[in-house]
């Protein structure tokens, strides 16, 4: 049987439980012990002490929960949380999911700078191009043009996301973002303050 958002109970003889939940959510990092789990890092002891707990449970850098039939729910990456100013989970690609639902959009990033939310998107240009293109609009039209847009997007975002996950600035970027081998963006590459704005356009209140 499936329920929505959870990737199922665990496959025989793989035990699941959660490190350290949270009292009000019950969520927690996903830890796995079984078979099919590996024993570590090939001659890489370090490593595999950092995922790898002495009795054989592996840390997976997942958030989730667990619900009472022992179906599991993954929320986000643990180091793709962040703590809000109160107390709350901030969970960035749940944010990102409800940015890049935009057709002008091809994919985002959001990072906390100076302890505010900003979003770096990497917009469609080929829509940006059907809507601009025989205007005979200068660089200058289009860039403020770019920038309603991206703050548009801001404020429906924000009308749809906690109070506590609301984008306090919204940057122009560019070029794709620079992926991983499994296609997951280079976070640290892009959350320089000094980097995002000198590379883009930006939009804040």
């Amino acid at each position: 049987m499936t329920r929505y958002r959870s990737i199922g109970p665990a496959l025989p003889g793989v035990e699941i439980r959660i490190d350290k939940p949270d009292p009000s959510t019950g969520e927690g990092e996903i830890w796995i012990k079984g078979p099919t789990v590996m024993k570590g890092y090939y001659k890489d002891p370090e490593r595999t002490a950092e995922v790898m707990t002495p009795d054989g449970w592996f840390r997976t850098g997942d958030l989730g929960s667990l619900d009472k039939d022992g179906y599991l729910y993954i929320k986000d990456r643990l180091k793709n949380m962040i703590v809000g100013p109160s107390g709350e989970n901030i969970y960035l690609e749940e944010i990102e999911s409800v940015i890049n639902e935009s057709n002008e959009v091809m994919e985002s990033m959001v990072y906390q700078a100076d302890g505010q939310l900003t979003a770096r998107v990497h917009l469609n240009y080929d829509e940006m191009d059907k809507e601009f293109g025989g205007r005979n609009l200068g660089e200058t039209q289009i860039a403020q043009r770019i920038s309603e847009k991206l703050e548009a997007l801001r404020l429906k975002v924000n009308a749809r996301v906690t109070t506590f996950s609301r984008i306090k600035k919204i940057i122009e970027q560019p070029e794709p973002f620079e992926k991983t081998p499994t296609n997951k963006i280079k976070r640290y590459l892009y959350v320089s303050d000094d980097k995002a704005v000198s590379d883009g356009t930006e939009t804040n209140t």
